[in-house]
This record gives structure tokens, sequence and C-alpha cells, in this order.
């Protein structure tokens, strides 16, 4: 007989309050993604006449058309996937790069370095004190202001510190033994063994910067340098007219360019993921394993 079976009433009244319950959620999750994805294929008309809908009458692709057309639009996601990309590979090889030697007991100092970093979790300091350092550093209306001012998240890095404390030294030790050197060890037996957490680490940032727009608004006057996000936050913004209109001479009026220019902003995070869930799953020590 099937488990199911020796189930209590309470059980199966709990299991089905579970299902009814997530699915509600899922559905509140899920719901305005199709609608907005529906509104970007629909035409002007249906969009100011049907309040919500999940399935245009009649697609269109003019937003689309146009988003591909226009330079101001083409810039920013060139700006965007450029930025993340270099960002995250900055910000994993310097979180990773100072987690390795705070890992080890034996380095003087490291206890003060750690307090230092476990203090900016709590005390920043701020936005006016940010803005006045990457100023002084020469990084206004450029591309690094929006990498390095957070290029480390401490809150990553004590998380990275532990889980390269959990690591065999045994593996390390024998590395030496062999004639590694501390670089050498770090690159050839530390690194192959975090791909789960560097794949982790790497959505983490990389989605974070994807997403960023107050550091564009802060720092980047020049609108040819905005990322997307920053023109998501300006097409759909209450001056959304004015704002389109100084970015390029022509101005294509429709709502459906709000919900296109929210889906291209959207779109590549959901694509990426996928490729880097199978390290989330893997153990942390299968390299060392079966390798």
């Amino acid at each position: 007989m099937s488990v199911n079976h020796y189930k209590s009433l309470g059980s199966r009244v709990f299991d089905t309050l579970n299902i009814v319950l997530l699915t509600g959620l899922a559905l509140i999750t899920v719901l305005p993604l199709l609608y907005v994805l529906a509104g970007s294929f629909a035409t002007e008309s249906e969009i100011a006449t049907r309040p919500f809908f999940l399935w245009p009458e009649k697609f269109v692709t003019d937003t689309y058309e146009y988003i591909f057309g226009t330079g101001t639009f083409v810039r920013a996601l060139i700006t965007t996937v450029c930025v993340t990309a270099v960002g995250t590979v900055v910000q994993v090889m310097l979180t990773f790069t100072m987690a390795y030697p705070l890992a080890k007991r034996y380095l003087p100092g490291r206890a003060l370095v750690l307090n230092l970093v476990i203090f900016t979790l709590v005390f920043s300091g701020g936005m006016v004190p940010t803005y006045l350092v990457v100023r002084d550093l020469g990084l206004l209306d450029s591309y690094w202001a929006l990498i390095l001012p957070l290029a480390i998240n401490p809150f990553y890095l004590i998380i990275v510190k532990s889980f390269f404390q959990e690591l065999p030294q045994a593996l390390e030790e024998a590395a030496r033994i062999d004639g590694c050197s501390e670089m050498g060890v770090f690159f050839r037996i530390v690194l192959p063994l975090s791909k789960p957490i560097i794949a982790t680490f790497s959505l983490f940032y990389a989605v974070g910067i994807w997403n960023d727009y107050v550091s564009p608004l802060l720092y980047i006057d020049d609108s040819s340098k905005w990322t997307l996000q920053v023109l998501v936050r300006q097409l759909t913004s209450a001056d959304a007219e004015n704002a389109l209109a100084q970015l390029d001479s022509v101005f294509f009026p429709a709502e459906g360019l709000k919900f296109a220019v929210i889906v291209i902003a959207t779109l590549p995070i959901l694509l990426f993921y996928p490729f880097l869930q199978k390290y989330f799953a893997k153990g942390v020590l299968i390299g060392s394993v079966k390798e």
C-alpha cells in the first residue's frame, strides 16, 4: 500500500493547504511577468482598452523593432552587458582573493581585518561620503564607478571565508609538499574545488550589477553612458516622455515600449540562471572526491 494511505486527515489537510498557498504565491509572482510579456507584443490600443490580459489579441513587434533600431537602447544594452561581465569578474576575484588569506588562522592581523569587515556590515559611510570618495578618485562618469565602490560585499566575503575554512587542509599541505606556492595552491587546488560557490556568488554579483540603477544615477552624468536599468527607470517614471525625448530625437509614444524594455532588462538574468543551477546542487568537495 502507498505511503499516502497511512497519512492522517490532518496531514492531508495540511498538504492541501500548502499546495493551495504555494500555488497562489506562484501565480502572484508569475502573472505580472506574463502580463508584461504579453503587453510588449500588444498594440497600443489594446493596452489602453484592456486593463489586464495574458495573451494579446494581435501580436506586433513594433516596440522591439524600435528598441533594436534605436542607438540609445542598443548602446545601453551593450553597456550593461559589458559592465556586468567585467564587474562580476573583478568582484568575484577580489572577494575570493581577500577571503582566502582571511581563512588562515595564522595570518597576522587577521582578527583586526575581520572585525573591520564585520563593522561594515553594521555601519557604512553613507551615500554622500561614498560619492565624495568616488569624485576624489576621478571615477565620476566612468564605468569603474559602477564596479569598484561595491567590489567586495562583506557578507559574501564572510561566507566565502567560512567555505575556505571547511576545505581539507590535507589537500593544501599535499600541494605544498609537491612544490606549490601559496598562489599555486589557491589557483590549482582551492579554486577548482570552489566551482559551486564561485558560480553562486558570480550570479549574486551579476544580478546586483545588472539591476543596479542607483550607482549610474549618482556617478554617471553622460546619458550616452547610461545602463539599461537607468533607461528603464526613466521610461517608467512620471516624466517618461521628457526623459525619452532627451535621449533620442525620435519619440515613440507607446505604452508597449515600457513593457518591452522591462522584458529585455529581465530576460538575460532569467536565461543565465539555468546554466549555473547545476553547480548549486553539487557537493562542496565533489572535485576532490572524483578527480
